[in-house]
């Protein structure tokens, strides 16, 4: 691709350069340098939306890419088939004005070195304009509608076999902006009024009592009262974290995997007396979680470490009650992320299951008797979940689970599950494990 100005501050250039690092360079699309290039406001908005889209949808628009071309494009020309997804997301799902989106987009093609594929760019939008009806009734004849890798649609429909459709749905909508309240810093009747004087409608939540909802959703910088503090971006599920583990003051509470912090500040916004633990491997992701918590007028002991090697960072203290958010696939928060369709694998999940099985042995030995752990993760495939708990309770007969009297979330004898979009919450389960005394 020609690197120039001009190229690198086109919105649908710079979508097709993120789309790259994504699907190529397995990157999140949160970290895509070509989205946070783009000075303007509205093409970066523009860019970003292009890409999500497209990766919310890849599968279908690429099954319509293929109908409506009188024959392949070459493999090495994966810039024009992405052009072309691109136009398609836009007549498709984004309602773009249709001169916007066929012109505009068969013009990148010059942009990219390609003028032999402007005409094609241009035929094959205009004839899904003329034919809409048509294709996209053949597309729900082929099952592509789903828009979901094979191997985790099956997963999802065996799992669960009468929500499946309604969690693909989710999955495939864009999730709305949630935020938690610092209750340590906040004037909450000024912070209602301040959103509200930006332009900002607000809801509440019927489960997570500091969380607020803001529309439309907007970069944090335009946020009133983000940058002092008295606002985070958590979705509801993640904070329910906090009223599981029920911090209380003096208690020695571990956060293990903590970045990037949220359950972390959560915890002391709601209790600053705890004694904190916090960890994770990354150092650099341990600097992100002390850049958060300086944000929001907060102190923990964070620690950069292997959590399943206990001798180089526990001081032989035992902990009342531990968090443990652990790595997972990140199956329940696909409508935030929709790349992790793209970067999961079915090898992927077993060797993260492996990695959640250390970690719930390693720290349980750290737990003092009748201390509670809480066992989290984003994702909504059983075997990352029930199954991983149910397999650690055989293998500790001290370990007991407790049942939570709560309203929210599908109860299993392991945990609770919730699943994407239920009570407008991203997926999330829960297990809360209570060691013998």
């Amino acid at each position: 691709m020609q690197k120039n100005k001009k190229n690198m501050q086109n919105p649908r250039i710079a979508a097709i350069q993120a789309l790259s690092e994504v699907l190529d360079e397995n990157k999140n699309l949160g970290d895509s340098q070509a989205l946070s290039s783009l000075r303007d406001s509205r093409d970066n908005a523009l860019a970003r939306n292009l890409a999500y889209g497209v990766l919310r949808w890849k599968t279908a628009l690429e099954w319509l890419a293929g109908e409506l071309l009188s024959k392949p494009i070459k493999k090495r020309e994966v810039e024009v088939q992405r052009l072309l997804l691109l136009g398609l997301q836009q007549l498709w799902h984004d309602q773009t004005a249709s001169h916007a989106a066929v012109n505009e987009t068969a013009e990148c093609a010059r942009l990219l070195n390609k003028p032999w594929a402007v005409g094609l760019v241009n035929a094959v939008l205009r004839r899904f304009q003329r034919e809409q009806g048509f294709f996209l009734k053949k597309l729900e004849q082929s099952g592509k509608q789903y828009a979901h890798p094979d191997w985790l649609l099956k997963e999802i429909q065996k799992d669960w076999p009468e929500q499946w459709q309604d969690i693909i749905e989710a999955n495939n909508r864009q999730a709305p902006l949630w935020l938690r309240i610092n209750r340590q810093r906040a004037n909450e009747e000024k912070l209602r009024v301040d959103l509200r004087s930006a332009g900002f409608t607000t809801n509440d939540h019927a489960f997570a009592r500091d969380a607020i909802c803001i529309n439309p959703a907007a970069p944090v910088a335009k946020i009133p009262r983000f940058e002092e503090g008295w606002l985070s971006v958590q979705d509801p599920a993640a904070q329910l974290a906090r009223d599981l583990l029920d911090p209380k003051p003096g208690e020695r509470i571990l956060d293990a995997c903590a970045a990037p912090g949220g359950k972390t500040a959560h915890l002391l916004e709601s209790c600053k007396d705890i004694k904190l633990t916090v960890l994770d491997r990354q150092p650099q992701r341990i600097e992100q979680i002390n850049q958060n918590l300086h944000r929001l007028g907060l102190k923990a002991d964070t620690v950069a470490a292997d959590a399943t090697a206990v001798e180089t960072w526990w001081d032989g203290e035992k902990f009342h009650k531990i968090l443990l958010d652990a790595p997972c696939s990140a199956t329940g928060v696909i409508r935030r992320h929709p790349e992790i369709k793209w970067l999961r694998s079915n090898d992927q999940v077993d060797s993260v299951r492996q990695i959640q099985a250390g970690l719930l042995n390693a720290l349980w030995t750290l737990l003092e008797p009748g201390g509670l752990l809480v066992y989290a993760t984003c994702s909504i495939l059983k075997r990352e979940n029930s199954q991983q708990v149910q397999e650690f309770l055989k293998q500790h007969p001290d370990a007991v689970v407790e049942v939570p009297d709560v309203e929210w979330g599908t109860a299993s004898p392991y945990g609770h599950q919730i699943l994407p979009g239920e009570a407008r919450m991203d997926g999330f389960f829960y297990a809360v494990l209570r060691k013998s005394a």
